[in-house]
């Protein structure tokens, strides 16, 4: 088979004018950690970096070479990110776009259009009422939108934005690593593998964990849980 064109949809947009902006977030399904948003700009068609593809099929070690080339090859490349706390406070919805928004506005160069990765246009937040904490207003809220179901597999941009906020995410979960080593987030980043669920059911959560997720209850009466099969 003819290898995709990770640029198929770029392409014409650039060709007409558009600066592209790709889209991806990383950590919406973690138990612990922040939730990171990536952005890639692109303003011109050149050579992508060798090896460009969805985050999720590469090595880590894969990934982390990648990382660099993509700073290279982008236009402009930033991430956004909310806490666990922030995700708390705001519920996950309104997180994604305010994440989003964080990444936008950390460009240098404005983009005239955003291909996001799924089908959820995470430039428009959801109404949030009887919130205690200040939610940062939704600046880009009016740039136009495509979002591309699989689009870290189809879109170059989307593709490069899942790899650099994937790297930073993991290299952040394994800087928290020793500040609680026994849910082994240097292993398994901030996710419900068994070893984390069995960890939170022995010692609980910790200041890092989304408290407000359905996460293991604590074990008092059998500090050692079966091992899962």
């Amino acid at each position: 088979m003819p290898d995709l064109d990770l640029l198929r949809f770029e392409r014409p947009l650039i060709e007409r004018g558009d600066v592209v902006v790709g889209i991806d977030e990383v950590g919406r399904g973690a138990l612990a950690g922040p939730l990171m948003v990536g952005a890639v700009v692109l303003a011109r068609i050149g050579d992508l970096p060798e090896g460009l593809a969805d985050s999720k099929v590469l090595t880590p070690k894969k990934r982390s070479a990648l990382a660099p080339r993509i700073y290279a090859w982008a236009d402009d490349v930033a991430i956004g990110e909310v806490s666990s706390a922030e995700i708390d406070e705001w519920g996950l919805r309104l997180a994604l776009a305010v994440a989003t928004e964080r990444a936008l506005d950390g460009l240098q160069i404005l983009p005239t259009l955003a291909l996001i990765d799924g089908s959820l246009n995470l430039l428009q937040p959801p109404q949030a009422l009887s919130l205690t904490a200040p939610v940062p207003p939704a600046r880009w809220s009016q740039l136009p939108v495509i979002t591309v179901v699989k689009g870290d597999a189809l879109c170059a941009s989307i593709a490069g934005a899942s790899i650099v906020a994937k790297v930073e995410r993991d290299r952040r979960m394994v800087e928290l690593d020793p500040l609680a080593p026994q849910y082994g987030w240097r292993a398994n980043k901030g996710y419900g593998a068994p070893d984390h669920l069995r960890a939170l059911a022995i010692h609980g959560a910790s200041d890092w964990h989304r408290r407000s997720w359905s996460l293991p209850a604590r074990l008092e009466s059998n500090p050692h849980p079966p091992t899962a099969t």
